[in-house]
């Protein structure tokens, strides 16, 4: 054994002795494939980059809200010259009716020039985008030719396999899924965004009362279906005693008023006149608050009665609850009456609810009652107006003299919030003392500093 183990070491010390310390081993490596073209993977997706930049959904807005205006603007003019075709007394009223669908001409016309602007763009647009597909397709082909491992393919199949057992685990699962609680109230669902403004108008008196509203009313009474009224605070830009009519919306941009006023009271301010900016019109009378008192008013236009409801216990009123911004709040806007699709809303706060929104659903009736009460995580200082659309309630900020953003909704239905809406409107004036919207039209009808601005909404 001891033999053994000697020799096996002298043959280990022999072969060491006899091997070079310089010989080297090296071996040639033939590759077969092509190189991949890392430079043209680059390109490609360069090029999907550009498309997916060049492709908006603001692109398809913007046409949707050209094709809204010039709707609304075709509408309007129809009914324009109908009246004129009856109160054309081939003086005055002829000359201002005239004189008004003039310029609604002229803006259908540009209305018009713009559409076949975009119109050409986005065909082009289609053009080029189709195009760049169809190579982007070919390159693509080109490229999984060089997948020898076939990876691509087995990627594509499993997807392929886990569709197939999707859909048969959902054949063999019994139970029914809840549905989706809705969005809304109404069948139009979510806000996405407003257009520019359809209609400005500085109105019979240019200048002269900086705080009201206007609108129109959601459920006319019969024959008053194309109405519009206006409330001027006409008394210290807080009070007011009466609602102003117009037969039409021609009639209010030139001035107008063949209805004439409507008085709450001859003496202003008095008990249950009108305090602060924010009021609406529904089912023929008109909803505000109350003069000194933290009640909601009901006037109404026919009968010239009015009544009242008080808020819950701790409703900050007398200027005490505003709107704001950053640099002043508007006055007495502690109560803002809304309108939408379902009926009457007042948005307020109280010390209770330290200042956040609180959000009321009014009964309808001859008597106002409250039905159902949500509150909101979101202060209402930091809000400078607020609307209902569909069951949903909505919040805007100042964010500079010429923007105005929708920032923040509540869902009435799901209890949801949301502090990042971001849909921005453009302003006639750096103010929006109120702001309405009327299912009627879809329309956001906002009283800023004396002049009448209407946007349309466009839902998802």
């Amino acid at each position: 054994m001891k033999l053994y183990v000697i020799i096996s070491l002298c043959a280990l010390l022999t072969f060491t002795q006899q091997a070079s310390p310089l010989e080297t081993c090296a071996c040639e490596l033939n590759n077969s494939e092509k190189a991949f073209p890392h430079e043209k993977l680059r390109i490609v997706e360069t090029n999907v980059s550009d498309c997916n930049s060049n492709i908006t959904p603001q692109k398809t807005v913007e046409l949707e809200s050209l094709l809204l205006g010039l709707e609304h603007r075709l509408s309007q003019l129809n009914k324009d010259v109908l009246i004129l075709e009856k109160e054309d007394d081939g003086e005055l009223y002829g000359v201002l009716s005239l004189y008004v669908i003039e310029n609604e001409m002229t803006e259908i016309k540009q209305l018009i020039d713009k559409l076949n602007s975009t119109t050409q763009q986005h065909q082009i647009l289609t053009a080029n985008a189709t195009k760049q597909l169809e190579n982007l397709k070919k390159e693509m082909q080109e490229l999984e030719k060089f997948d020898t491992m076939q990876v691509i393919k087995g990627q594509q199949a499993i997807a392929a396999l886990k569709v197939d057992l999707h859909k048969c685990s959902e054949k063999l699962n019994t139970t029914v899924a809840p549905t989706e609680p809705p969005q809304g109230t109404c069948a139009r669902s979510r806000l996405v965004n407003v257009t520019e403004p359809k209609v400005y108008t500085k109105g019979e008196y240019p200048g002269s009362y900086a705080y009201g509203a206007w609108g129109r009313d959601p459920r006319p009474e019969k024959g008053k279906e194309s109405w519009y009224w206006l409330v001027m605070l006409t008394l210290s830009n807080v009070h007011a005693n009466y609602v102003r009519l117009y037969s039409s919306l021609s009639s209010l941009i030139i001035g107008v008023s063949v209805p004439g006023n409507v008085q709450i009271h001859s003496s202003n301010p008095t008990t249950n006149t009108i305090q602060g900016p924010n009021n609406v019109l529904y089912g023929g009378a008109l909803y505000y608050n109350c003069y000194n008192q933290d009640y909601v008013c009901r006037f109404n236009l026919t009968t010239k009665s009015v009544t009242t409801l008080q808020l819950p216990k701790g409703t900050r009123y007398n200027s005490k609850g505003n709107f704001c911004h950053l640099e002043e709040c508007y006055p007495y806007t502690d109560l803002d009456l809304a309108t939408d699709e379902s009926g009457v809303w007042v948005v307020y706060t109280t010390t209770q609810d330290f200042g956040n929104l609180v959000l009321s659903k009014l009964e309808e009736g001859e008597t106002p009652t409250l039905r159902r009460t949500w509150r909101t995580s979101v202060y209402k200082r930091a809000v400078t107006n607020t609307f209902m659309a569909c069951g949903v309630l909505y919040a805007t900020r100042y964010i500079n003299r010429e923007v105005e953003e929708i920032f923040y909704s509540f869902n009435t239905v799901t209890g949801q919030e949301k502090f990042n809406i971001g849909i921005f409107m453009n302003k006639m004036s750096p103010n929006i003392q109120s702001l309405n919207y009327s299912p009627v039209d879809q329309m956001l009808h906002a009283y800023c500093d004396s002049n009448m601005v209407s946007y349309k909404v466009l839902f998802g």
